[in-house]
């Protein structure tokens, strides 16, 4: 088997568990959505997405990046069998994240009056804040713990982490609404990262076990300074990333009101979780590959094109599928009062079709450690959005959220291309280039026959399913998979007149 041939079937591996993982998330994701909304309705949607959008941001300003670096950092000293690097890293990690946790959370505590007033826009959300302190703390130590079992590739430890915190919390979280309705929104919103910490710690207990030599002080100390030192300029894209999206909610709420508000969450949501399947899985297994070859600039372009075009192939049909039955899909996870949602999802899909073909060009510059290039990079593109849908909101209404969010990714794709080429001399494929023309093509073209008459429904299926069959020939083919599944994909060829090899 040639070297090509085993790392496209050690993507589609770790995509397979990872991928799997995380389709059972969204399904347990989208059930604990849909009994929110119908319990709740739009508005309690809406207060949801403002209590989650604080506890993010002041999650992400307070882990300091150290999921995202320590990731790095752990993955750099894995792949080169370096136990004693894995070490410091590790003790570097615990204490530095139990410093950040309480900090945090004493912080947001302590000014919890304050945020109320500013952030949710009344102080008898206060108490609300105060609990949401206790998520802060618990978001930061689940992110180390996740940087750990990342960073050494336990991919399989990830996935189970993964699927069991979501059961846990969406068993927990649909109990809390069922006996408390209103009042037991905060407690539905802090399951998440209770149930998160709580199995991370079981798993991360798991780890196998470094040498139990002493590090000294001066290790610990040199090895957080690293972290510290990248980590700020992850956290600050984080951060402004997360203030973004949080004056988005505020903004759109106060413009248009909170079921308005409720309408952007629901197509948000929707957005963020049927391609999440893709994206967990580059982020852990991809992003610690890179790492470890980035400094090879021939091996690192050659893992981004077959990671790019692996992703493109798994996600096109779902995009398709989701441009022709949004109208169905808006219903069936929400309601009939969720109508206006559906165009703004249908932007939002051709978004995430320039967000696939964009992620394994953004995790080159987390691989390099170019903490100021990330940080400039996300800002700029999320300000394309906030600046849009500011200035237009008021004039066109809510469809505008939908059109920002493509424009954003229309905007940071080729900028993360040319920093790619600026740093490994990166190109894309023959086949990239054509699959992600065809994938986008196609989607805007089902999604403006599907606006106009029902059988675009009809029509996207049936594109969905010739691209998936389609897809899993070429798998088939990269992979070098022998029996029926490789007959199968060599039958898929011959029909299609596949050239992209």
């Amino acid at each position: 088997m040639t070297e090509a041939k085993g790392s496209y079937r050690r993507i589609l591996r770790s995509s397979s568990i990872i991928g799997g993982a995380s389709f059972i998330n969204i399904a347990i994701g989208l059930l604990r959505t849909k009994v929110l909304a119908l319990l709740l309705g739009p508005v309690g949607v809406g207060l949801t997405s403002l209590y989650t959008g604080f506890l993010l941001t002041a999650g992400t300003f307070t882990s300091m990046g150290v999921g995202t670096v320590g990731t790095r950092q752990i993955a750099e000293a894995f792949s080169k069998d370096d136990e004693r690097s894995i070490l410091v890293a590790r003790r570097a990690m615990f204490w530095g994240t139990m410093l950040l946790a309480g900090t945090g959370a004493l912080a947001v505590w302590s000014l919890r009056t304050i945020l109320a007033v500013y952030v949710l826009g009344s102080a008898s959300h206060s108490s609300a804040i105060g609990w949401l302190s206790l998520g802060v703390a618990l978001t930061v130590a689940a992110a180390a713990q996740g940087a750990l079992i990342q960073g050494m590739r336990r991919i399989g430890d990830l996935a189970r982490l993964t699927v069991y915190s979501s059961v846990l919390n969406t068993v927990l979280g649909i109990v809390l609404l069922w006996r408390w309705g209103n009042a037991g929104l905060i407690g539905f919103v802090l399951i998440g990262p209770l149930t998160t910490f709580v199995l991370g710690h079981v798993y991360v207990s798991k780890l196998p076990k470094t040498l139990a030599a002493t590090v000294s002080l001066e290790e610990v100390t040199r090895e957080w300074t690293t972290l510290l030192r990248l980590g700020l300029a992850f956290v600050g894209a984080g951060l402004a990333t997360s203030l973004i999206q949080l004056w988005i909610r505020v903004d759109v709420g106060r413009v248009l009101g909170t079921a308005s508000l409720g309408q952007y969450q629901a197509a948000w949501t929707i957005s963020m979780q049927y391609v999440s399947f893709v994206l967990t899985a580059m982020a852990s297994d991809y992003y610690p590959r890179l790492t470890g070859v980035i400094h090879d600039h021939k091996a690192a372009g050659r893992l981004v094109n077959e990671q790019t075009e692996i992703a493109m192939l798994l996600s096109t049909p779902v995009f398709i599928a989701m441009m022709a039955m949004a109208p169905w899909v808006m219903h069936l996870l929400y309601s009939a009062s969720f109508t206006p949602a559906i165009e703004i999802l249908r932007w939002q899909v051709l978004g995430d079709v320039l967000k696939v073909a964009s992620w394994p060009l953004g995790f080159i510059i987390l691989a390099a450690g170019d903490g100021k290039a990330f940080f400039w990079t996300e800002t700029s593109a999320w300000l394309v959005t906030a600046g849009l849908i500011g200035m237009l909101v008021p004039v066109i209404g809510l469809q505008i959220t939908g059109v920002a969010y493509a424009a954003m990714y229309a905007f940071y794709l080729p900028l993360v291309y040319f920093l790619a080429r600026r740093r490994i001399g990166f190109r894309w494929s023959g086949a990239v280039l054509r699959l992600s023309g065809i994938a986008f093509a196609t989607c805007v073209g089902v999604g403006i026959v599907a606006s106009f008459t029902r059988w675009g429904m009809l029509l996207g299926c049936l594109l969905a399913a010739w691209f998936g069959v389609f897809a899993l020939g070429r798998i088939a083919h990269m992979g070098e998979f022998g029996g029926p599944v490789g007959r199968f994909g060599q039958m898929v060829r011959n029909f299609t007149g596949e050239k992209m090899s």
